[in-house]
């Protein structure tokens, strides 16, 4: 028993310790809405201008968990946080954890109704922890409060698309604010990088047949064939002179990573193949693991890895090595990524190619569903006071001026003091030994913001890694997808839905993933193994009746 006494003990510390910056609901007290307008000057029409007088300033407080990046300052401490404090007169207490601790903690935060934060940024609710949490009446319902917030009102009204993800299923209320950085990159995140210096001494050699020299350029277009070829001759030779023919690794990527992965090589077969293996054709939800000319993909990608074309490497290695092998000296032949710049030393050495044109004549690619629009990124709890004063606060997120500074960091550290001749934010320099990456990290909060084609166009410039993988993306990636094929959307389920997807999709999972890297790097899938594997999963792994959910939820998005 006394050990049972100490373990709550000490559990109770923790709890005391990991919410040290939240204050007990019941000590806080509610403001009435004619002392928020007339005593604090609450005022939420005006986008330019405070949302509350100085007195308000004092009196009014909220706390805000969220996690963060280990790289970042602590939230309060940014000059972002500290420059919307002054515009606003809100003032936001931030507790920040580790995103380790937040995924641990998460649960015990949402149960502990006596001290819990205002709100909960960074949140990461699924869908079916919303519907779980609204049906509690643990989260307040945010499409209650849509006048007190004129950004993102306009923003749903506008982008009738963004609400029907965001859109709890179950009520046809809003929980949560979702996050929206549209540049069109996500959907397509691999482009084939080939060694042009290389590849000049392939065709010298006359070890590859219908190039010259001259087409070694931005936009090469290869065949399979072509590009088996030159991977023959990257294999067999010491390509980078060091007296070596042993280190070359002829194609490389990162298997299953979210981009540089092995799903372009499918587009060699007439497949938008993705991570989940699931795309949106004409209008249906489409599985390309059920499709013939997957399994013809497989065996002729496994042929190559078979013949040490593909670096074994890339089915094992992580993102960080991958990056990390391709500095210094020369390896890589060839390899997908966003761009070569963050992956070899000697960029220019390199030449953007199309897509692959396969053997049977297709030329596309992978048509990613990773989304520009991130829902549950932040839900405010049914128990915090004056709920419309913090949403007009985080409303004001929604301004393309400081959803970039949320995204990217803020003017004076990341942007310039003065615009452009267009009036738009410019990057400033990045400074002498660091890099973009950790000055974003640093000194962006990131979360909620909406940055669109608008914003792009009028009031900020891309970064300039961002904006080249756009114009690339443009020339050599986006063509070649059909019309008819689309990422699937986030979709919104019924808590029946979410019940059979929590019973088969992580068997479905599973059994593609487990099949899939046997038959990628031992030979290939014979006949009757695929047939096999074919049956079982629309079978008794239950691909079907997932598939069922998909399509429902997919048709209430479109409005049938």
């Amino acid at each position: 028993m006394k050990k049972i006494v100490a373990l709550l003990s000490i559990v109770c510390a923790l709890s005391v310790f990991a919410f040290g910056g939240c204050s007990n609901k019941n000590d806080k007290p509610s403001v009435s809405d004619n002392d928020l307008v007339e005593k604090y000057g609450y005022q939420y029409t005006d986008t330019s201008a405070p949302i509350l007088n100085e007195q308000g300033a004092k009196d009014i407080a909220f706390n805000v968990y969220s996690s963060k990046n280990a790289s970042a300052l602590d939230y309060n401490d940014m000059k972002i946080m500290q420059d919307l404090f002054e515009a606003t007169n809100v003032r936001v207490s931030w507790e920040n954890v580790s995103e380790t601790v937040y995924s641990t903690q998460k649960a015990l935060i949402f149960s502990n109704k006596d001290n819990r934060p205002d709100a909960i940024y960074h949140a990461g609710m699924s869908a079916g922890e919303i519907i779980r949490y609204a049906n509690r009446k643990t989260i307040l319902p945010i499409s209650d409060y849509l006048q007190y917030m004129p950004n993102f009102s306009k923003i749903l009204e506008e982008r009738p698309d963004i609400k029907q993800q965001i859109t709890n299923v179950q009520d046809g209320k809003i929980y949560s604010l979702p996050r929206v950085e549209e540049m069109g990159l996500l959907q397509n995140p691999n482009l084939l990088f080939l060694n042009k210096n290389w590849t000049a001494k392939v065709i010298q050699a006359g070890a590859v047949t219908g190039l010259t020299t001259d087409d070694l350029k931005d936009g090469i277009r290869l065949t399979s064939a072509q590009m088996e070829q030159i991977l023959t001759y990257f294999k067999n030779n010491d390509m980078n002179g060091d007296g070596k023919s042993t280190d070359e690794r002829p194609l490389n990527f990162v298997y299953n990573n979210w981009q540089g992965n092995q799903c372009d090589l499918y587009g060699m077969f007439g497949l938008n193949d993705n991570l989940e293996h699931r795309v949106i054709k004409d209008g249906k939800v489409f599985y390309t693991v059920t499709d013939d000319k997957f399994k013809e993909a497989t065996n002729y990608i496994a042929n190559w890895v078979s013949k040490g074309l593909i670096d074994s490497v890339s089915f094992e290695q992580s993102q960080d090595n991958f990056l990390a092998n391709g500095k210094g000296a020369e390896k890589y032949g060839a390899f997908y990524w966003w761009e070569s710049e963050t992956v070899v030393s000697h960029p220019e050495n390199y030449i953007v190619c199309q897509p692959l044109v396969g053997p049977n004549g297709d030329q596309t690619i992978c048509v990613s569903n990773n989304p520009e629009i991130s829902t549950g990124e932040l839900i405010v709890f049914s128990d915090c006071k004056n709920p419309q004063v913090l949403l007009t606060y985080f409303d004001r997120y929604y301004a393309p001026e400081i959803s970039a500074q949320i995204n990217y960091g803020p003017v004076g550290i990341v942007y310039e003091e003065e615009r452009d001749e267009n009036g738009m934010l410019v990057n400033k320099p990045v400074p002498e030994g660091k890099t973009v990456d950790e000055i974003r990290l640093q000194n962006a909060p990131l979360g909620i913001c909406y940055l669109n084609d608008y914003a792009w166009k009028n009031v900020v410039n891309m970064e300039p890694r961002a904006k080249l993988r756009s114009q690339r993306l443009e020339k050599y990636a986006t063509p070649f997808v059909p019309e008819s094929v689309t990422p699937v959307p986030n979709l919104q389920f019924s808590l029946e839905e979410l019940n059979v997807l929590s019973q088969y999709e992580n068997n479905v999972n599973d059994y593609i993933k487990t099949n899939l890297i046997t038959w990628l790097t031992k030979g290939g899938v014979t006949d009757a193994k695929w047939n096999a594997f074919k049956t079982e999963l629309t079978g008794k792994v239950g691909l079907d009746k997932i598939q069922q959910v998909f399509q429902a939820a997919y048709n209430r998005y479109i409005g049938e």
